[in-house]
């Protein structure tokens, strides 16, 4: 197990070296050319081994998101709606939390997802018999703790619990524990989320326990650790850097596209996976 501090599930695990904890699963896959892991946590014992909840995390490893590559991200948004499709209940109100900052360029992935949501909850109070083949969903952008003075979690349970949805997706920027995950990697997971805790910032856990429905998380990695940053260029890792760097967070340059194009393929799977009667050509002139 790798000893950094990540968010990522499948930086936990060291596959290649035929040592997955006792309780741990892990398989790869090519799905139309873009490389898809997903690590099974399934027991106390192997969420403890890791450091990460019991549940599925699948990830998808595409080109670097800031250049934009058209295909890329077509393919990334297939494969994405695919996963939430076969994960979510098949039918009920689905809320989708955008967790972070959105004055902060790389913690605004959340919020800037959430703005790309169709949501259709108030449409079926208009006219339910025309809006009968869409699924409802609800989107609320929730701020942080220094803006609203309110925990994400606490202004989530009580959304949940007047509105009874059938499951939540959270959304969130990620800190990774390699630089070359940052802006390549995508993130699913059923196990819930816990905001923060990659940049050493953590808040109260979103997860079925909490919101009493059945939480997922999606997001990309957005940061890392300064001293990862470092380790990496002199191919080595002295105790004394990871001393001196500590609290130091690094995001790429082009952290603006990375933010843009990310919430723009994120926002799209979700609304896909929600909104299957609708094409992609729908989907982006009702969201635009």
């Amino acid at each position: 197990m790798k000893n950094v501090r990540t968010d990522l599930a499948v930086e936990t695990i060291s596959p290649e070296e035929n040592s997955l904890p006792k309780g741990v699963r892990f398989h790869r896959q090519d799905k139309n050319g873009v490389p898809v892991e997903e690590v099974k946590i399934l027991t106390p014992e192997g969420a403890k081994a890791i450091g990460k909840p019991v549940g599925r995390y699948i990830t998808m490893t595409l080109p670097p998101l800031w250049k934009g590559e058209g295909e890329s991200m077509k393919t990334g948004t297939e494969i994405l709606a695919e996963y939430l499709k076969e994960m979510l209940p098949p039918k009920g109100l689905t809320l989708i939390l955008g967790l972070g900052n959105p004055n902060l360029t790389a913690d605004a992935l959340g919020p800037k997802t959430a703005s790309g949501i169709l949501a259709t909850r108030h449409l079926f109070q208009l006219e339910p018999d025309f809006f009968q083949t869409l699924r409802p969903c609800a989107v609320l952008a929730p701020g942080v703790l220094g803006q609203t003075g309110l925990e994400s979690a606490e202004l989530a349970a009580a959304v949940t619990e007047r509105f009874h949805p059938a499951a939540v997706i959270v959304v969130d920027a990620l800190a990774a524990g390699d630089t070359a995950r940052l802006g390549t990697t995508i993130q699913l997971s059923d196990s819930g989320i816990v905001p923060g805790a990659g940049a050493m910032n953590r808040r109260m856990e979103l997860n079925q326990e909490t919101l009493q429905t059945p939480v997922f998380s999606l997001g990309i990695p957005t940061v890392c650790e300064a001293y990862v940053f470092a380790s990496s260029l002199l191919g080595e890792n002295r105790p004394e850097q990871e001393r001196q760097m500590k609290g130091f967070l690094i995001t790429p340059k082009e952290i603006d596209q990375l933010s843009s194009r990310g919430a723009a393929i994120l926002s799209a799977g979700i609304n896909r996976a929600l909104q299957p009667h609708l094409s992609p050509e729908e989907l982006a002139f009702l969201t635009s």
